[in-house]
């Protein structure tokens, strides 16, 4: 079986799991809503391990049919570790979103900087996936309190977890790139793939962080 084969069984793996993470929804309803958009993604990015995170964790924030969805809620009853993956989850899913998007407008576009598409990809990866990052942290902090809430507690709260997860992602898809391969683009599977060992990546990177800034209690446990 060559790369090219096993690249596209695992993307079809990472999307039968998005669809079986949304199908169960119907049975398990998230207490935050932004959740049914990162469980999804995180199936689509992170084979295996994310439809088991999902089993595993996800459904301990899920309610019954009729009960009344408030948004702020927080889970001190789950093991810490959890926690923190949970808060990862969020950074990591608008990142996720904001790379899947910017790279291939940047490829359709033909958009360069310094004459590299590589670089392009950088700059309009990382703003779109820190504006969904944001928004995703913003929408987590409970619908009770958005109100009184601002951009710029999203902010403060997930901008270092953001970065780490960008410096990881974008470290594994310079090395890809430029060392395992010369070059490459949106229009193969090959390109997908690395992009889900990217995102892993990142989200192992930002996972410290987002340990250190719950443990400070700078960012809320989830």
């Amino acid at each position: 079986m060559n790369l090219q084969s096993i690249a596209l069984i695992v993307i079809l793996i990472g999307v039968l799991q998005a669809i079986l993470i949304m199908l169960d929804f119907r049975s398990h309803r998230q207490m935050m809503k932004i959740m049914y958009l990162v469980w999804p993604l995180m199936g689509v990015y992170f084979p295996f391990i994310g439809i088991w995170a999902y089993y595993k964790i996800g459904r301990k924030d899920s309610m019954a049919k009729g009960q009344d969805m408030d948004g702020d809620m927080h889970h001190a009853d789950k093991p810490f570790w959890q926690q923190v993956f949970v808060s990862t989850t969020h950074c990591s899913g608008g990142c996720a979103l904001g790379d899947m998007i910017g790279a291939p407008i940047v490829f359709w576009t033909g958009f360069t900087i310094a004459g590299s598409t590589l670089y392009a990809d950088y700059a309009v990866e990382f703003i779109l996936a820190f504006l969904f990052g944001i928004l995703f942290q913003y929408f987590g902090m409970g619908m009770s309190k958005k109100k009184d809430s601002h951009i710029t507690d999203a902010v403060k709260t997930d901008a270092l977890s953001l970065i780490a997860f960008e410096i990881g992602m974008f470290g594994f898809m310079y090395v890809a790139h430029t060392i395992i391969f010369n070059g490459l683009h949106p229009n193969s599977f090959l390109f997908w793939f690395m992009m889900q060992i990217a995102m892993i990546v990142g989200f192992a990177t930002s996972y410290p962080v987002n340990w250190i800034m719950v443990r400070k209690g700078i960012k809320h446990s989830m």
